[in-house]
């Protein structure tokens, strides 16, 4: 008899036994979660509310369950939820309550991962600055302090969620909840501080009485009851630290993320599939894609530093909430293939079948039901099997997966499912009549500030309140000095720990440097002209994230910390670092508001000549626009300008910066363990140069775009743009299987036979436009550069137009009885299509 790790025999879970006769009950045993009695494979994927807007939240939803989804999982965000200590934000993108209820009313469980350590290239990891100051503390190890904070936000949460009923338990859709995240390297670095740590925190998350199992990911001594889970690539080797617990895969990762400067990270499905499929054919039961949907970091939400606005993470839905295909598809398809194998899967363990010299089989067999997962490791050539008396193709590097042990209903090689070619179209939408602001560096003396002796870190000073810290000294030259006779100039020379930092002398611009991702130190030597006299010193300190991982890191300096010298005197280098610095936190402009419409009107702002207007570094400027008809996602060309931040009626859409992408762009082979680096794309233009404008933000006519740019570019070139469909690709062999119709070959080899279909799927709002290409036959090549191979039947192209054009959405046999021909007998035949998309004509009266 299975021994099923019941909550309601925990010491811990006493209160929850008469919880469980209200409602439902979730425990687990070593094969699986197990809801109100009933055992699943459960299918789970990530989207985080705020990078998102409650607008998109349901059809996010419900894309997620049409793709096979059966759980939605989301981190909580400490900081964006108690900006100062005790004042609470829930509203808006970060009203979570209203994201779960979304959830839950399309019928998908929750996974709730409070951390309240999140990573997740999110802003200092998830904590608020606040909690850096606080006395005493010492962030993720056994300190009281610390704890006593962790436990107030952890506990407001779950508090939270028990008044709105929303544990299983009480009829809601949260199934799991995770406390800490990532922490098992952390705190072997904190050694017995850290074990006792998290064996507090798995006390302490237990006690708050949920009703529901916790987890920990990536945490091999997760303390019972508390299950540890896997993160990574591949987690099919993965194995809990007791028998009694179930293999779980917290973040199956998409894709990855994307940091200013680097290439975009792109997994091929064919991998992601792969690596899925093996997780599941050795008994894992819960899978979640990180990111499901990847969003965007509005605001100044992104850390690391340097992560870009755009957390797109190559996922299945991509940033704008569009379907990318054919991951999307694909996948799918796996989900189909999985389900199907459920009955067998919890009917026995598994049994192993060597195949070959890397190729094996996992059989689940056991009341009737038998399943069976075939697969191929290696990385260059298809194998030819024997399983149960028949034979069977693998692939290289899939899995082929047969839910009666005998029929093949998906491969993980083999994607058949559409592809889609997105595309960035000008709305035609005009920003006109812009005017600017200076930021004037003269008034630097005015407002608040504060003056010491030798340099101070920046976030000590700016607590994150602004991205931008002003550092200014003078220093006094006599008018005997060569420099100021000679062709020479004195070099001021800059060592900085933050993220950029802009030199003006005297208020002129003299210099800009920035770090990197991975040199967040770095040195900026720049010529500057001096005068008899006093000499103003001003430099602007820039940060573009926060820490978000690592032990200690609340301890990480950031800021201009020196040294900082002045070269070429005739007295030699002279030290500024030991000097007077008075600091200045922010902007004017930030002081000021003139990111909002109520802000603006604070100051005279210029007119614009476009023609005449001259390139300088710290100006405002604003324009208004009318939001343009149509329901497509938006998003701002930011190509013409380089570095600063957006806002669209007072919301901001985030950093932007220019920065080109410097990387190893080529053919991405998915055959072979995926890491990133292996499959780039983008190099050599920027990184990011479209910024989501969620349409909800706009009104109809009016909005009032403001940004702020550091360096200078054109913002005539500035433009609104809708992101559409451009063109899908399809491609099927005629008997090709799908999940439908099972039969068996004659010869042996099995397959389903029976005449197959592709469908063509164009976006909302949008018709197929034209047929580019149609060969049933033995067409070759990728989507965007099909060509017909020497087999083709001459009516491919007229049969497909007159099924498809004008139409949202298409099926095409692919069959010789649909093509009235059999081109090549005794050949396996393809099928290609490639469609344009467009915006449906409006029909007249």
């Amino acid at each position: 008899m299975e021994a099923i790790y019941s909550y309601k025999i925990l010491t811990f879970f006493i209160i929850f036994t008469h919880l469980h006769l209200i409602h439902g009950t979730v425990t687990y045993d070593q094969r699986s979660l197990i809801i109100n009695g009933q055992r699943r494979i459960l299918i789970s994927g990530s989207i985080h509310y705020p990078r998102s807007t409650p607008e998109m939240w349901e059809d996010l939803v419900i894309k997620a369950k049409n793709g096979g989804l059966d759980v939605i999982d989301t981190y909580v965000f400490w900081n964006v939820h108690e900006p100062s200590p005790g004042t609470y934000d829930f509203s808006g993108r970060y009203d979570i309550v209203r994201f779960i209820k979304t959830v839950a009313r399309n019928g998908l469980y929750v996974n709730l991962r409070i951390g309240p350590y999140v990573c997740a290239e999110w802003n200092f990891g998830g904590f608020p600055v606040w909690l850096k100051y606080v006395p005493g503390i010492s962030f993720r190890t056994d300190n009281e302090p610390f704890k006593a904070a962790m436990q107030g936000f952890t506990q407001k949460i779950v508090e939270m969620m028990k008044a709105e009923n929303l544990f299983e338990p009480q009829g809601g859709p949260i199934i799991l909840s995770q406390i800490e995240n990532e922490y098992g390297a952390q705190g072997k670095s904190f050694g017995a501080a850290g074990k006792a740590y998290i064996n507090w925190a798995a006390k302490m998350a237990v006690e708050l009485n949920t009703g529901v199992p916790w987890s920990m990911c990536k945490e091999d001594d997760a303390p019972d009851p508390v299950i540890n889970t896997c993160n990574g690539f591949y987690c099919d080797t993965f194995t809990p630290n007791k028998p009694y617990k179930p293999a779980m895969w917290t973040e199956a990762w998409s894709g990855w993320f994307t940091e200013f400067g680097a290439p975009l990270e792109q997994r091929p499905v064919p991998d992601l599939a792969f690596a899925v499929a093996r997780f599941v054919q050795k008994g894992g039961s819960f899978f979640n894609y990180y990111m499901y949907h990847g969003g965007t970091n509005f605001g100044r939400t992104a850390g690391g530093p340097f992560i870009t606005t755009s957390y797109d993470y190559d996922a299945p839905i991509d940033e704008y909430g569009l379907i990318r295909e054919p991951k999307y598809g694909h996948l799918t398809e796996l989900h189909r293939a999985i389900k199907l194998c459920e009955p067998a899967f919890f009917s026995s363990d598994a049994k192993y079948i060597p195949l070959g010299q890397r190729q094996h089989a996992y059989v689940y067999e056991g009341n009737g039901n038998c399943a069976a997962f075939l697969s191929n490791f290696e990385t260059d050539f298809a194998v030819r099997v024997l399983f149960r008396n028949r034979h069977y193709k693998l692939p290289p590097w899939s899995i082929s997966i047969l839910p009666d042990c005998k029929n093949v209903v998906f491969n993980t090689a083999k994607v058949v499912t559409q592809t889609s070619r997105m595309q960035m179209v000008r709305t035609g939408s005009s920003i006109d009549s812009w005017e600017t602001y200076h930021e004037d560096i003269s008034t630097l003396a005015n407002g608040p500030s504060l003056t010491s002796f030798g340099l101070m870190e920046q976030i000590n000073i700016t607590r994150d309140s602004s991205d931008y810290l002003w550092y200014s000294t003078s220093i006094n030259i006599d008018p005997s000095e060569t420099i100021l006779h000679g062709e020479r100039k004195a070099t001021l020379t800059v060592q900085s720990r933050g993220h950029g930092v802009h030199i003006f002398v005297n208020g002129r611009h003299s210099g800009s440097a920035y770090g990197s991702h991975d040199t967040t130190r770095f040195k900026v030597r720049a010529p500057v002209d001096l005068h008899g006299g006093t000499n103003i010193i001003s430099l602007l300190s820039m940060a573009a994230g926060l820490p978000n991982v690592g032990a200690h890191f609340e301890s990480r300096d950031t800021g201009i910390l020196g040294p900082i010298s002045l070269d070429g005197l005739d007295q030699g280098t002279i030290d500024l670092s030991r000097g007077t610095w008075t600091y200045k936190v922010g902007l004017n402009g930030e002081m000021m508001n003139l990111n909002s419409p109520n802000g603006i009107s604070l100051v005279e702002w210029s007119r614009i000549s476009l023609v005449n207007h001259h390139q300088k570094p710290l100006k405002w400027y604003k324009a208004y626009f009318d939001a343009p008809e149509g329901s497509e996602p938006l998003a701002l060309d930011m190509k013409s300008m380089v570095r600063g931040q957006v806002w669209i009626n007072g919301q901001s859409i985030g950093r932007y910066w220019t920065k080109h992408a410097n990387g190893k762009c080529g053919s991405c082979k998915y055959p072979g363990a995926f890491r990133p680096g292996e499959c780039q794309v983008g190099c050599n233009v920027p990184t990011q140069r479209w910024y989501h404008v969620p349409r909800s933000w706009l009104k109809p006519r009016g909005n009032l775009l403001v940004l702020f740019e550091e360096v200078g570019g054109n913002i005539s070139r500035i433009s609104l743009v809708k992101r559409t469909q451009a063109n899908v690709c399809a491609s099927t062999f005629e008997h090709h299987p799908i999940i439908s119709n099972w039969q068996t070959e004659s010869s042996g080899e099995t397959t389903m036979l029976h005449d197959t279909k592709v469908r063509l799927q164009c976006g909302s709002g949008q018709s197929i436009s034209q047929i580019k290409f149609a060969s049933f036959g033995t067409p070759f090549g990728g989507c965007g550069s099909f060509q017909q191979g020497i087999c083709h039947a001459p009516n491919s192209h007229e049969l497909v137009e007159k099924a498809c054009v004008g139409q949202e959405s298409c099926e095409v046999m692919a069959s010789n009885d649909y093509f009235a021909t059999d081109p090549c007998p005794n050949v396996l035949k393809r099928l290609l299509i490639e469609a344009d998309c467009s915006v449906k004509a409006n029909k007249r009266n």
